[in-house]
């Protein structure tokens, strides 16, 4: 099957966007981009090296201060481009992100919307980037605090949302009026190379928009690090990762933005019902094969009504059908790589040796359509507790984990005994509990019977190890934004 959106397949390996032009890079060095379903090799691209990013940080450092100064409805008029140039290739996209993510179809074509949410809020959030005035006690002098953009700023997006995690960054850079220079996962660069490109069409400035695709994160993190121009970074991906980044920051006193893993508690009480609860256990513990920083990871089920709920997430689960994206009865994709199969395998096996069950799945996907791919069968695992590792370690993959509880506070204990603290979900009927429960949570997000608490309006990110700072909402665009103190004397 031909690649969306490329009419030629080898020009994939011109996938450095730098300064308003494609390249394959200082040395042409290139790397292999496969199906996680398949194993096909999709295509190729560029590799840069350290000298290819410093090109691309240049030119985002000279095209900076043009840009900065353009009028908040110029730049949001890019981003109103961009945002229909994105719908009507919406299709063509959402394929291509399925051939080299594995996410059922259905499931990519929503993240394109949402992905373009993103620069339809933005391009209206620019408009909204007011200063102040502030009053002196001195009669003779007036303050103004002024918002300003803060400068060069590098992104690194990950692989699991590989275009909604690319607009959620860029776009608000954009609308504040900061060039990028941004690299993404390893795995999914054709996507990215696909948004660059609509960039281009939407007439974004030469050196606003600069791409570069790597294997190697050490000669873009490492080059970023170094240079003074680059005034911001802003990262999603693995907590680890994301310690280093704010460590090597500092050196420079760059600001920084992270959005890292998660272990979200799904709490049922026993008020609420237990099949309503069960269907939306299923569809957000799923959801994208589990390769979710929300994803539910630890699921605390009342003792009164385990038993009923129980019984509807297998019975939901088994109904699954995994496959590859591209295939209309597929519900869930394949994991993106060997090691993430055999973290899979790794937690169940510790789980069950130390007395946990499983009640469906628990094993490898093998036969024709899944010998090729990285399958893990949906699971369930019932009666974890706290020795095992799975209830310790961030999942990101299609296993989920039931304990049992019967207190209140007992339950809100076990939920925040993590450090993580991005998403969390609450299923009651009882508003006095919701809020209650909602205040003790130490998270940055609670869903109350909710599944999806996320928009382009809404902020998003978490506390302890989940991150710093927020992307979406009025909050998004001030990441990207100093305040700057004028004191006038009259």
């Amino acid at each position: 099957m031909s690649l969306p959106l490329f009419e030629d397949p080898s020009v994939t390996r011109e996938s450095l966007y730098i300064d308003g032009k494609w390249s394959t890079g200082a040395t042409g060095a290139y790397f292999d981009v496969t199906n996680p379903a398949t194993g096909d090799v999709l295509a190729s691209v560029a590799s840069g090296q350290a000298s290819d990013v410093q090109n691309a940080i240049d030119a985002a450092e000279r095209a900076f201060p043009g840009f900065a100064t353009l009028t908040a409805y110029q730049r949001a008029d890019f981003l109103h481009t961009a945002h229909r140039l994105m719908l009507e290739r919406a299709d063509d996209l959402a394929v291509l992100m399925t051939m080299e993510q594995g996410k059922p179809l259905k499931a990519a074509r929503t993240e394109v919307k949402y992905a373009a949410d993103f620069l339809i809020w933005f391009a209206e959030e620019a408009k909204r980037v007011y200063g102040s005035t502030i009053p002196s006690a001195r009669p003779d002098q007036r303050f103004l605090a002024l918002r300003q953009p803060v400068g060069v700023v590098a992104a690194v997006t990950p692989w699991n949302y590989p275009i909604s995690m690319i607009t959620r960054k860029v776009a608000p850079a954009f609308a504040a009026g900061c060039p990028v220079v941004l690299k993404p996962a390893k795995n999914t660069p054709l996507t990215a190379i696909a948004v660059f490109k609509i960039f281009e069409d939407a007439g974004i400035p030469a050196g606003v928009a600069n791409l570069v695709t790597t294997q190697s994160a050490r000669s873009f993190s490492e080059t970023v690090f170094a240079s003074k121009a680059v005034r911001k970074i802003a990262f999603t991906g693995s907590t680890d990762v994301g310690k280093l980044l704010a460590k090597e920051a500092a050196s420079t006193v760059k600001r920084v933005s992270l959005e890292l893993g998660g272990h979200a508690p799904f709490i049922v009480f026993e008020d609420a019902d237990p099949v309503h609860a069960a269907k939306g256990a299923t569809l957000v513990k799923f959801l994208n094969t589990g390769q979710a920083c929300i994803s539910p990871n630890r699921i605390f089920v009342h003792r009164s009504i385990a038993e009923k709920f129980i019984e509807t997430l297998v019975a939901r689960t088994s109904k699954l059908q995994p496959g590859n994206g591209l295939e209309p009865s597929s519900g869930v994709g394949p994991l993106i790589d060997a090691p993430s199969l055999d973290r899979m395998q790794r937690q169940v096996d510790d789980a069950t040796s130390k007395g946990a069950t499983i009640a469906v799945g628990g094993r490898r996907l093998t036969g024709d359509k899944f010998d090729q791919g990285y399958f893990y069968a949906p699971t369930i695992l019932t009666g974890v507790t706290p020795d095992m590792e799975i209830y310790r370690e961030e999942t990101f993959g299609p296993v989920a984990a039931v304990t049992i509880f019967d207190e209140e506070s007992e339950v809100i204990e076990m939920a925040n005994d993590t450090d993580y603290g991005l998403a969390s979900y609450v299923y009651t009927r009882d508003l006095s509990r919701a809020l209650r429960v909602t205040e003790k949570l130490n998270f940055g997000m609670v869903g109350i019977n909710d599944i999806n608490p996320t928009s382009a309006a809404a902020p998003f990110g978490g506390v302890k190890e989940s991150g710093l700072g927020r992307e979406g909402a009025a909050e998004g665009i001030n990441e990207y934004l100093d305040t700057k103190l004028v004191g006038i004397s009259i």
